[in-house]
């Protein structure tokens, strides 16, 4: 009504009604969209389009590439989007940074569009997957920003490192997913409510990376999954054609786009590519060299294995070469991941250490360098490393550091990809050492050796799991060497190093492992012997003696015989029998080794042998022996042969010995027993606490007296000679006269001629017995206290005391200290 007057003082506004979800588009062109698609016609000569108005996109993915800036197709998008729009299987290869990304986005957006694949009811339309997470989630953001302007699908990330719940609540929901292998075979085995019958578009980035042994088992799994009337589209700078792979993915007639591959070159023109000779020793020392020159630089350094990649980054961090340090790999959380690469992206001067995670599809603005440390595994991989750099007709400079042993085998690898590099030099003024400082800091930081220590392994560990042998030669490698530029003190063991030659011998077949032993033994010079033994019949009886560590069992064996008692019987056979057969190649050695003879070399002295109680043994028997070790109080008791194997042992010995007794040191630096508490039983038996207190006080006091008179004693003979001293000095003078000589000095008289050294000597001892007594006297004074001052509060404090004369003799006893107190306390 006009009149009504409310309390408002604002217009009202009104309520938002809940809008139902909008399943279907009304006023899309459908048709005349399908129409379009199938006018065009990719295979004809003439057929050619050069930007993406020309295409026939749907009016909101024209305004996701205008807003984004795309404008021009690059030579894949013109060969592949058109195909893939038809809906057919495609196999593209283009080089790196040359725009595949958008070549499978495109057709995802606009084949889902026209078959209005929206809506939950829609379920899941296509699935996008890619080895890494950092690459998935770089899929993820350029389908966000062409699908924000007016696209309704729901699209999801699904890599590890998030929230598995969440994830699942949200798949159902879902028409577009960008995932990594491992989380969505997770999600397909796991999530009841994940429902993949209507997919309609497969998209494997990186596919020869996802195909290959590393993810053959997901990635079948997966398959097995996903409905078989489906598009699949592969991308890739290094592309698959084998045709198990093909196979695997149920492909329908696939059209194979490779428009760089009659290129004289597989990488970018603009690509700048080198080649150092670099010993694997001193790889570090020319990484730390290359750094100081490209300060102001963007530089991406790879390497083998993420425990290279923590050792070298934090080596680096704390020399500080200048740069901002990064390290990329697989071993960090997932957000470290995302804010490394974030950082690293929008820095104008850096440097990131990474493994390979980061070598294929990342698209990193205005990368100056890329730097490979370590030998790519192949060729393909060097591919994808040097294609960080040098993206979307920029330039970029690549240097590969190659030892001596990798030279001839990976540049006929790159010489087969159609790969350019060239070999350059390195400026010895501008090369530096940092082995001295590498070694100081893990000399200092134990966690920092550790760290070397992992790395060595893991690159030892890279290097022998290489297929290509002829790139990679372990036992040509400076292990040594190397070891000592990453700080070590030496080489760590590495334990799959010392297996290859039982693990062959395992494996071959028994003629082959016996021709193979005649051939050892003939080569030792002992070869009818061994012949004519392995010809003689075993029976089993020869097994039986044949064994090893027999006086383990029972002692009976130790007096068994052998049947035959040829004479020429080898010591090989003695010493099985007797159960210490010895090892002829040295891999087994004796560190220490104790007689059982008592006389021996090893034997205590007569002095050590007084054992407190003597073992029984029997004199009679000559298998009981008797032996008295350093270090042991009663000799030990040799009556069988493997209480004399334990001698052998040094760990078992330290049990047989005394222990020792602990001791500390005092304040003086003398050596004493560990204090111990008194039981208190015996506490107790000497009295109540008050009278072992008297006594103790009483026992001290008298102490204190006789030490006290000792002193006084002291202190008075002390004067009576310096006295004596001075009288006798006196009486001197005075006999000798004293007559100028002719200097004008007065010296001693003739008289007192054969006297004077003697004088001087007493003179000396005189002067320094002074000395003595003043130094002890006097306190000396600390460095804030100034002598005119103390002086003068010491004269003012006598005058306020009425100690106007001095004392004739300093306070050098208790007797004099006792009466200076008297008088001033009266």
């Amino acid at each position: 009504m006009a009149g009504v007057v409310t309390g408002r003082t604002r217009p009202t506004k009104p309520k938002k009604q809940m809008r139902t979800q909008k399943r279907k588009r009304d006023h899309v062109d459908v048709e005349g969209l399908e129409e379009a698609v199938a006018q065009l016609d990719p295979k004809d000569p003439e057929f050619s389009v050069k930007s993406f108005s020309d295409l026939p996109l749907s009016d909101p993915t024209q305004a996701g590439l205008k807003a984004s800036h795309f404008t021009a197709l690059t030579d894949i998008q013109s060969r592949a989007i058109p195909l893939a729009l038809q809906g057919r299987d495609i196999l593209g290869a283009a080089k790196t940074g040359s725009g595949k990304t958008l070549a499978f986005l495109i057709p995802v957006l606009e084949n889902l569009y026209r078959a209005q694949c929206i809506g939950p009811d829609a379920g899941l339309g296509a699935l996008i997957i890619s080895p890494t997470r950092e690459l998935a989630i770089q899929i993820f953001e350029v389908l966000r920003k062409l699908g924000r302007k007016g696209h309704m699908f729901a699209a999801g990330l699904l890599i590890g490192g998030k929230n598995l719940k969440e994830e699942q609540d949200a798949l159902a929901r879902m028409n577009i997913l960008v995932c990594t292998p491992g989380r969505i075979l997770q999600h397909l085995s796991q999530t009841a409510n994940f429902d993949v019958y209507n997919l309609r578009m497969l998209v494997l980035d990186e596919a020869d990376r996802i195909l290959d042994m590393g993810f053959q088992h997901d990635v079948d799994a997966i398959i097995q999954y996903l409905p078989p009337d489906r598009q699949t589209l592969l991308f890739s700078a290094t592309q698959t054609k084998r045709v198990q792979d093909l196979a695997r993915l149920s492909l329908k007639d696939p059209e194979y786009i490779a428009v760089h591959e009659a290129a004289s070159h597989s990488t970018p023109s603009t690509l700048q590519q080198n080649y150092v000779i670099t010993p694997l020793p001193q790889k570090l020392d020319t990484l730390w060299s290359f750094l100081q020159t490209t300060k102001k630089n963007k530089t991406i350094v790879f390497l083998s294995s993420g425990k290279q990649v923590r050792f070298v980054y934090e080596s680096f961090r704390r020399m500080q070469p200048g740069v901002p340090l990064l390290h990329l790999h697989g071993g960090q959380k997932q957000a470290q991941r995302l804010d490394i690469t974030e950082r690293f992206s929008t820095s104008k001067a850096s440097c990131l250490f990474a493994t390979d995670i980061a070598a294929r599809g990342l698209d990193f603005p205005a990368v100056d360098w890329v730097v490979q440390v370590d030998c790519p595994e192949d060729s393909d991989t060097y591919v994808h490393r040097v294609g960080r750099t040098a993206r979307y007709q920029r330039a970029g400079r690549a240097v590969l550091f190659l030892d001596p042993s990798e030279e001839e085998g990976m540049l006929q690898r790159l010489e087969e990809k159609k790969v350019p590099i060239e070999k350059i030099g390195i400026k010895q003024k501008k090369q530096s050492s940092i082995k001295d400082s590498v070694q100081n800091m893990c000399f200092q930081d134990p966690q920092l050796k550790y760290l070397g220590q992992k790395a060595f392994g893991s690159y030892v560990r890279s290097i022998y799991l290489q297929k290509d042998k002829e790139v990679f030669k372990l036992k040509d490698l400076a292990l040594e060497e190397y070891a000592a530029s990453l700080g070590l003190p030496g080489a760590p063991r590495i334990k799959f190093l010392k297996g290859d030659d039982a693990k062959a011998r395992k494996n071959a077949s028994r003629q082959a492992a016996a021709i193979s032993s005649d051939e050892e033994d003939e080569a030792e010079g002992d070869g009818p012997k061994k012949a004519k033994e392995k010809d003689k019949v075993r029976t089993k009886h020869d097994r039986m003696f044949e064994r090893r560590n027999t006086d383990i069992l029972a002692d009976h064996y130790a007096n068994l015989k052998h049947d035959s008692e040829e004479d020429d019987a080898s010591e090989d056979e003695a010493d099985a029998f007797d159960g210490r057969r010895t090892v002829d190649d040295g891999f087994l050695t004796v560190k220490r080794h104790i007689p059982a003879d008592p006389e021996s070399d090893f034997s205590a002295s007569d002095e050590e042998q007084t054992p407190a109680s003597e073992p029984e043994s029997d004199p009679h028997d000559p298998t009981q022996k008797s032996l008295t070790i350093p270090g042991a109080k009663n000799p030990i008791l040799v009556d069988s042969k493997r209480r004399e194997a334990l001698l052998k042992s040094k760990k078992k010995l330290l049990k047989l010995k005394d222990k020792g007794t602990k001791l500390v040191f005092d304040d003086e630096g003398n050596a004493r027993p560990l204090y111990e508490l008194e039981d208190e039983e015996a506490f107790k038996a000497r009295g109540k606490p008050e009278m072992q207190r008297e006594r103790f006080v009483e026992m001290e006091r008298g102490r204190v007296e006789e030490v006290d008179r000792e002193d006084k004693a002291r202190a008075k003979e002390r004067r009576r000679e310096k006295v004596r001293k001075r009288k006798e000095r006196e009486r001197r003078e005075v006999e000798g006269g004293g007559e100028a000589d002719d200097d004008g000095e007065v010296g001693p008289g003739v008289g007192a001629a054969g006297d004077a050294f003697a004088d001087f000597v007493a003179d000396a001892a005189a002067a320094s017995a002074d000395e003595e007594s003043e130094r002890t006297a006097k306190r000396p004074k600390k460095w804030f206290e100034d002598g005119d001052s103390d002086d003068e509060a010491e004269r003012k404090r006598r005058k306020k005391r009425g100690e106007g004369r001095k004392r004739e003799e300093p306070i050098e006893t208790l007797e004099d200290m006792e009466a200076l107190a008297m008088g001033l306390l009266n």
